[in-house]
């Protein structure tokens, strides 16, 4: 076996097709990004009053996956922080992803999060919100300086909490002696701003623009000017660039998803001791996110999201049910809150959460009349089998069961 496991190592360092993988990767920020000049200058136009110290307006950027939003904004706050040094002016971004776990759940973690990166410190919990609040007003407003907040995926929050917090945000000037603050809001739902308080929106929204999906033409320009860099010379057959853009066109236009076939079909085509990408590996690659965009989605719902999940994988797995209604899924998921001491939510509201696991393409629940009894859902599980015991080993332990 060590044998073996040593030609494998020796076969990674030797062939690989690689030049940079790091340009196929998301945190990646290019020199350029093609097709987005016009929002990149309305976002630097607002921003650059910070170079003259004055707090610019707060700035929503939203559309869907992969249409170029945190890169756009990213590259304007780099460029510009460049240009500030150049000057000798202080210009201060502090960026937050809320859909992480440790940030998104609660005002509370947001705050704590936020505080750390203006260097402070509270416990993850235990503190009175309001003395947490201080603590993060305190070091905001210790000096003249303009700190301009960026929350990606803004979304998430708001779902895990309220837009309470938000409207809170934009007073902040109010109570601010000697710092000002701006807000960049950045959301993958195009309608987010239409859900919210109309007083958030009216502070949050002084300036709004909308990503709108690459094309495939669009993405196969991103595509080649990143293949150059990521791959070595010959490697990529002709068609694969336009078979990742085609695919990536479907998704609504998801750069991210484009490069994720590119990098994956690459890594698969390796592992293969394949010289060359062919388009049967963009195939397979994209088969492969698919798996794992089902066992993301699992780990990261919410707790009750997660209890409905396993009610519906268990009736169908032990009681061998191809199909089954919704007070089928109630009384499995009121037994399974019993065993993990969850609060049993109303069926009405888990209609709701079966809706949205329908939304995810991990059922198929279809609205049926019964007659004098009203109407239910019919519920088959969309899993793929090979992916059964995954998705029910997360759950398992997520829940503690």
């Amino acid at each position: 076996m060590g044998v073996e496991l040593g030609k494998i190592f020796e076969s990674a360092l030797n062939n690989s097709l690689f030049r940079n993988k790091g340009v196929l990767q998301v945190r990646y920020t290019p020199e350029s990004i093609p097709h987005r000049d016009n929002q990149i200058k309305s976002i630097a136009a607002i921003l650059a009053s910070t170079l003259r110290g004055e707090r610019p307006s707060n700035l929503f950027v939203y559309g869907k996956t992969g249409t170029g939003k945190t890169l756009s904004v990213q590259y304007v706050r780099d460029q510009l922080i460049k240009k500030a040094e150049t000057l000798g002016v202080e210009v201060r971004f502090e960026y937050l992803n809320c859909k992480l776990k440790k940030v998104a759940d609660t005002e509370y973690r947001i705050l704590a999060a936020l505080i750390s990166q203006l260097g402070g410190e509270v416990p993850t919990t235990g503190l009175p919100t309001d003395k947490v609040w201080s603590k993060f007003i305190e070091l905001v407003d210790k000096k003249k300086q303009l700190i301009v907040f960026i929350f990606d995926e803004i979304d998430h929050a708001v779902k895990k909490m309220s837009d309470g917090f938000l409207y809170s945000l934009t007073r902040l000037n109010q109570e601010l002696d000697l710092a000002q603050i701006s807000l960049i809001g950045i959301s993958n739902e195009v309608t987010f701003l239409e859900n919210i308080d109309p007083r958030v929106r009216s502070s949050l929204g002084e300036e709004e623009f909308v990503f709108h999906p690459y094309n495939a033409i669009q993405l196969q320009d991103i595509l080649k000017g990143r293949c150059l860099e990521a791959f070595k010379d010959g490697v990529v057959v002709d068609g694969v660039v336009a078979k990742c853009a085609a695919y990536a066109a479907r998704e609504h236009g998801d750069a991210r998803r484009a490069l994720d076939l590119l990098r994956i079909a690459g890594e698969l085509s390796e592992r293969d001791g394949k010289k060359k990408i062919e388009e049967e590996y963009i195939d397979l690659a994209n088969l492969k996110i698919e798996r794992d965009k089902i066992l993301d989605i699992v780990e990261g719902e919410p707790k009750q999201f997660q209890l409905v999940l396993f009610s519906i994988i268990r009736l169908a797995r032990d009681k061998r049910m191809d199909k089954f209604f919704t007070g089928d899924v109630y009384n499995y998921y009121q037994d399974i809150c019993a065993r993990v001491k969850a609060d049993v939510l109303t069926q009405r509201r888990i209609s709701d959460i079966l809706a949205e696991i329908d939304m995810l393409g991990l059922i198929n629940a279809k609205v049926v009349s019964k007659g004098r009894h009203g109407r239910t859902r019919e519920i088959k599980l969309s899993i793929p089998n090979n992916l059964y015991d995954k998705v029910e080993a997360i759950l398992v332990d997520s829940l503690g069961l």
